[in-house]
């Protein structure tokens, strides 16, 4: 059967690859014509950072995997082993711990980015969906990789967030020694917490990377304006608010990669730990069941979620307002009963809602990693109110504020 000529009109060994496999197609649909429009800002940035981030994790832990022993007896000795004799193993284990608080502040601020500019409302719910998948995948991803080093904070840790799931009525404690395999976290937990770090999630995070993208260049990118710009078109049917993705965003990406590498390598080679942030110092320490933590903290990004669960003095009603602050998230496109989608044209009501919003989700991360105290815990049930608050009343503030007029192009 004769090979039907590829539309492209390419020759040699690319042409020969494009009668075979759509590579020229792809690339023109998804980066040298597909056209963005033309005013993204600074927050457009942590899309493609994330990308970034995304491969750092999965080169330094095929890296890490290589020499890790996943066996309670073995496990603590196998990263000491990294960091002190394997060639470049400090290097890349602080790579991979530096890039898993870096995974998460991208993907704040990209979220962050969606819920100022409104990129979940029509017709962009789908990304929003796949988004808030990657978000509690990336979650169950983190905890997984945090219990691996098996230090103090790892066990006592993968004891305090194993034990939550005993709070569901009835079946509560046969899946906590389900997920443990034991009954209390032991070899076989580190075993299958290995599994899904290193196999099941992958698979699943780098599949709703891609689903997110097609959705996304399916129907286009939103803007800081939050307007179509496929509305106005030239006689080529190029939008006259959109450029070509490659060669001006790639550029523009780059040098957003530049200036990330800069701070993200400073703190890989001067201060890995974070502060006690990124690696906790009780973790430096082999995991001892006999001997607990004065305190034991959630990683920092599990900070906001971990204060929820402490506000609410019920076990079974903390796990379930931490669900629900996840959950909740997912509803966000139907909440948003806006006649805008960028907050430069929503009223003040929005605005306001948007900023005491993010104050409050900054205290909770940070009271999360507190020791319990009066002032922490009514801040932090203050901050849950507010939390919830923000989600539940956008029906009502986003239908009666008065918004203003969207231009009908974008703007600077």
């Amino acid at each position: 059967m004769a090979i039907v000529p590829n539309p492209h009109k390419t020759t040699g060994v690319l042409g020969w690859i494009d009668d075979r496999f759509p590579l020229t197609k792809m690339w023109k649909d998804h980066i040298s014509e597909y056209y963005a429009p033309k005013n993204f800002n600074f927050w457009y940035f942590f899309g493609s950072l994330a990308m970034v981030v995304l491969v750092n994790q999965l080169l330094t832990g095929i890296f890490l995997t290589m020499h890790y022993k996943p066996s309670a007896e073995l496990a603590f000795g196998s990263i000491e082993y990294i960091m002190r004799d394997v060639p470049f193993g400090n290097i890349i284990r602080y790579l991979h711990s530096t890039g898993a608080s870096a995974f998460f502040l991208v993907v704040f601020l990209h979220m962050y980015r969606a819920l100022m500019y409104g990129s979940y409302k029509k017709p962009r719910e789908l990304i929003w969906i796949f988004g808030c998948l990657i978000f509690v995948v990336l979650m169950a991803e983190a905890f997984a990789g945090y219990v691996l080093p098996w230090g103090q904070m790892s066990y006592w840790g993968a004891q305090v967030i194993i034990s939550l799931f005993g709070a569901i009525p009835v079946i509560g404690n046969d899946i906590v020694i389900w997920i443990q395999g034991d009954y209390i976290p032991s070899d076989a937990t580190l075993n299958r917490l290995f599994s899904l770090h290193v196999i099941a999630l992958p698979f699943v995070l780098v599949g709703l990377v891609v689903a997110h993208l097609m959705a996304l260049h399916e129907v286009g990118s939103n803007n800081p304006d939050g307007i179509e710009i496929k509305k106005h078109k030239d006689a080529s049917g190029k939008p006259l608010d959109g450029i070509a993705f490659h060669p001006y965003y790639t550029v523009k990406d780059l040098f957003g990669v530049g200036g990330f590498l800069i701070i993200f390598l400073g703190i890989v080679f001067f201060v890995p730990d974070g502060g006690g942030y990124f690696l906790e110092r009780p973790n430096f320490i082999q995991a001892d069941p006999l001997v607990t933590p004065e305190h034991i903290t959630p990683a920092w990004y599990f900070g906001a979620f971990y204060a929820m669960l402490r506000a609410v003095p019920s076990k079974a009603m903390g796990v379930i307002t931490m669900g629900a602050a996840v959950l909740i998230l997912f509803a966000v496109p139907w909440l948003d009963r806006s006649k805008v989608r960028s907050i430069r044209y929503k009223g003040w009501l929005s605005k306001i809602a948007l900023a005491v919003f993010s104050v409050a989700f900054v205290l909770l991360s940070y009271y999360g990693l507190q020791p319990p105290s009066e002032i922490g815990t009514f801040i932090s049930r203050l901050g849950t109110v507010i939390y919830f608050a923000f989600f539940l009343l956008m029906p009502f503030y986003t239908s009666i504020e008065k918004t203003k007029p969207e231009p009908e192009r974008v703007t600077g």
